[in-house]
Order: C-alpha cells, then sequence, then structure tokens
C-alpha cells in the first residue's frame, strides 16, 4: 500500500515505464526549453502545444535571441494560441533573464519566481526538472491528483486551503536519490493527471497509487478537486471595421498594451454600430455591409462580434476618428500577432 512517504518514489518508478517521453520539450534539462512549454502549456492543451513549442524553438532558439526579438514578432508567432499575456510577460522574462542575469537561468524556485509571468507551480516546475530541487508543483493536474489521492476536501477556494494543500504536497516528493529523481517525479505527476487521474472517468485501474488513494476507496473520484467559486461571466458587444482593398490590403490598428487582445494588432473596435459610423465620413456610409455575428470566447467574458466590411478600390486615409492605424497588405497580415476571430474573418 502506497503511503504519503512513498508516494514520490512510487510515480517516479511509474514515470519510467508508463510516463510521457516523446513530448519535445522533454527528454531535456534545458531550462529554456522547459521554461517556454511550462508557459504554453498554461491553459493550453499538448496538442495544440505541440506546433507552436516547434515553431518558437526554431525562430528563437535561445533565450538571448527571444530578448533581443520585437514584441510584435513574438505576438505574431503566439497569435492563435491565447492568453497573450502570457507572451508579453515570456518575452520581458526573457529580457530581465538576458539583462539581469548575464542570460542564464536562475537555479532556484525562489528567484525564478521573481521573473514576470513565472508563478509558484512554473517556478518550481523549471527548478525541480532542470536543477534537481525538491520543491512541489501544483498546476491544475496535480492538484487533481493529490486531492484525490489524499481525500482532501477542503475548498481550493479558499488561498488558505490551497497552501494547506501546497505543504502537504512538499511531503510527498520522492525520498530516494532526491537530485535525480525530482525531474522525472515532476514530469510523473503531471503525466499521472494528463493521462490516469483525468478529470472525467479517471483510468484507476492503470494508476499506480490507486491502492492508496481515498477518492477511489470512496467511490467518487470525479468529486475532487473541490472548488466552489465561480467564474463570473460577463458580455460585451464590438463593432468590427473591415475596411480592405480590392487588392487585399486591410486596415489594422494596434490595441492598448492593457485590456482585451493588449499589444496585438485589431480591426478597428466600436461599442456600437453608430459609433463605427461616427468614426468614418460620410460618404463612405452607404457602401458599409453587415456581416454575420458571431460569438468568441474568453475566460471570463463572451465577445458578441458584428463585422461591417467596406471595400474601397485604393488604400485612402480613413481619418483621425479611426486611431493611429495602418494599410497592411494582403501577404503581410498573416504574420502579425492577431486576435484568434479577428484572424478568422481576415482568412474568410
Amino acid at each position: 500500500m502506497t503511503t504519503t512517504k512513498s508516494f514520490g518514489d512510487t510515480v517516479v518508478d511509474w514515470q519510467k515505464k508508463h510516463g510521457r517521453h516523446d513530448l519535445p520539450w522533454q527528454n531535456t534539462q534545458d531550462p529554456y526549453a522547459v521554461w517556454l512549454s511550462e508557459i504554453m502549456l498554461q491553459q493550453t492543451q499538448v496538442v495544440t502545444v505541440r506546433d507552436y513549442f516547434g515553431r518558437f524553438i526554431t525562430r528563437f532558439p535561445t533565450v538571448a535571441d527571444l530578448a533581443a526579438a520585437h514584441q510584435d514578432e513574438v505576438l505574431g508567432l503566439w497569435s492563435g494560441l491565447g492568453y497573450y499575456s502570457r507572451a508579453r510577460n515570456m518575452h520581458r522574462a526573457a529580457q530581465d533573464v538576458a539583462a539581469l542575469h548575464g542570460g542564464v537561468f536562475p537555479r532556484d524556485s525562489e528567484t525564478l519566481q521573481t521573473l514576470p509571468g513565472i508563478g509558484r507551480s512554473t517556478a518550481a516546475a523549471v527548478a525541480s526538472m532542470c536543477f534537481g530541487e525538491p520543491i512541489a508543483i501544483l498546476d491544475g493536474n496535480v492538484k487533481r491528483v493529490l486531492t484525490r489521492y489524499l481525500g482532501f476536501k477542503q475548498d481550493l477556494a479558499s488561498s488558505k486551503m490551497e497552501k494547506k494543500l501546497w505543504a502537504i504536497a512538499q511531503t510527498m516528493l520522492p525520498q530516494r536519490d532526491v537530485a535525480n529523481a525530482m525531474p522525472r517525479y515532476t514530469q510523473g505527476v503531471m503525466d499521472l493527471g494528463a493521462t490516469v487521474c483525468t478529470p472525467k472517468k479517471p483510468q484507476c485501474v492503470q494508476c499506480p497509487v490507486a491502492g492508496a488513494c481515498v477518492a477511489k476507496a470512496e467511490g467518487q473520484p470525479e468529486a475532487y478537486p473541490v472548488k466552489t467559486r465561480k467564474l463570473k461571466r460577463t458580455s460585451e458587444q464590438l463593432w468590427l471595421l473591415h475596411a480592405v482593398t480590392h487588392q487585399g490590403d486591410v486596415w489594422l490598428m494596434q490595441r492598448p498594451q492593457t485590456g482585451v487582445w493588449a499589444g496585438l494588432y485589431s480591426l478597428p473596435a466600436f461599442e456600437s454600430f453608430d459609433a463605427l459610423l461616427a468614426a468614418l465620413p460620410v460618404k463612405y456610409h452607404g457602401q458599409l455591409q453587415e456581416r454575420a455575428v458571431f460569438k468568441h470566447v474568453l475566460t471570463h467574458k463572451d465577445l458578441h462580434l458584428h463585422p461591417v466590411e467596406l471595400t474601397l478600390s485604393s488604400a485612402l486615409k480613413l481619418g483621425a476618428a479611426m486611431g493611429e492605424g495602418q494599410w497592411v497588405a494582403k501577404a503581410d497580415w498573416p504574420s502579425l500577432g492577431l486576435p484568434a476571430p479577428i484572424r478568422k474573418i481576415l482568412a474568410r
């Protein structure tokens, strides 16, 4: 029967035989590659991250290459992956590594947390997998594994209860050959959550720690983890001016560095159709064509988007009311950092 003390060693042994070994960011202790993958995997599935990770590593093979890049290029390469604050923080973190740490990643989780966009769990993942630091991670998969195994019924919506789980997680690390075991343990406990201890219909018969799992014994693993707080969703209507020439040039403007789609290139957005009309010279009003409304779902908000098309014979100045914008050639806009729904409109 697995105990809390032997939990970590059991996971290490399981990972050697049954864990994932074919992901492009595995089988390395390069902190740049591990950090890059950890940032990309936040709220994003492995199948999606694979291609993005490959493109980033090809374009920016080192943290110095990423630090030297322009933000527009970073956001362009990230385009479609979502949660763009991750990309902006990642770029700033690379610049801090270059400027403050001599281009070398800090080796301990405490210092790693001083870099933009690196929280406690991400810092622990890099420190444990690359430098063997005996430090627990607690991402979504791991919370699920540990709360089920322990029968941890406390509400993780409470920061006090989450801190309690962190403390317990620290006691469950491997005990044998710790420095060498930590990379495999960290990968293993994530693998366990991703492939066996899944949110729905967990494969308990394949789990190496099922013999001591409280949730399995109770017969209700899907009751864990307990988290009562629900996201409060809001909705917003946006009218998008899709001004395009017969040659395919499109009018785009860069969004402010804060708020929805911060720093990305977008079609000009307005809170109402009347506001869109007010921004355009009257002579163009009769040429506008409203397209089908569609919904784009963000973490906390539903965006109801109203594309309004304006086709022009040539690139003309659209007026100061449109804000700081520019015409972008048909061949050039695909490489810009664009929100997914804007890319969808342009690709039609």
